[in-house]
């Protein structure tokens, strides 16, 4: 099993930004980058990224959140501040960093994708629509109507500029806390760019893993 390491990445421009990754143990397939969920870097945001570099992709979770602690793990109430924080100006920032992390290990913009997670899948979103990298997934991603933060924009404001192949995968019984309703309203809104989008809803019980397929055979698919 992979394992994680972090450290303080600083760019030659002054640019710097704690981040976490985690290295395949064979020949690199390509390189994503992970943005985490409201919480930081959870258990669950941990066990994804040790499970796709076993798949053989390097891997980079950008630490969105400033400060000494970076994004390590907190409690809800602690998770809605930080949140309610965070720019969409930042989080690009981040992501930028991360992938030139990425390009200092030998990766071309086409062979690096950007996966999400909740707050981490909104993020993506935005990544796909404002800049020029292989793929992009959005799990759970809020925000759709509403932006999660006053910095951030409302999914569907952005979705149709989306640049870049993007799925979103959404749970059918809104375990998540969003609707179906919502979910279609992205769809159209993806629609509308001109680029491959996808939109998939999966039951969480018995679709989970085919969810977690459809991600990996996304990046197979446009990661060259």
């Amino acid at each position: 099993m992979a394992q994680t390491r972090t450290e303080d990445f600083r760019l030659d421009d002054g640019r710097a930004l704690r981040l976490s990754y985690a290295e395949p143990d064979g020949v690199t397939r390509g390189g994503l980058v992970v943005l985490h969920e409201a919480r930081g870097i959870t258990d669950a945001v941990t066990g994804i990224v040790t499970g796709l570099a076993a798949e053989g992709w390097l891997v980079v979770v950008p630490h969105l959140y400033p400060g000494a602690e970076g994004s390590a793990e907190v409690g809800h109430a602690e998770a809605a501040d930080k949140v309610s924080e965070l720019s969409g100006d930042s989080a690009l920032a981040a992501t930028d960093i991360a992938f030139a992390w990425l390009a200092r290990h030998g990766l071309t913009a086409d062979r690096i994708g950007v996966i999400g997670f909740e707050l981490g899948g909104a993020v993506a979103l935005v990544v796909a629509a404002g800049r020029d990298i292989g793929a992009a997934v959005t799990v759970s991603g809020g925000g759709i109507l509403e932006p999660l933060s006053h910095g951030l924009p409302a999914l569907v404001e952005v979705a149709g500029e989306l640049r870049v192949p993007w799925l979103g995968l959404y749970r059918d019984d809104s375990g998540d806390g969003i609707s179906p309703e919502q979910v279609e309203k992205l769809r159209e809104a993806a629609s509308t760019a001109k680029i491959a989008t996808d939109v998939v809803r999966y039951h969480f019980d018995t679709g989970a893993s085919e969810a977690w397929q459809r991600a990996l055979n996304w990046f197979d698919a446009h990661l060259r």
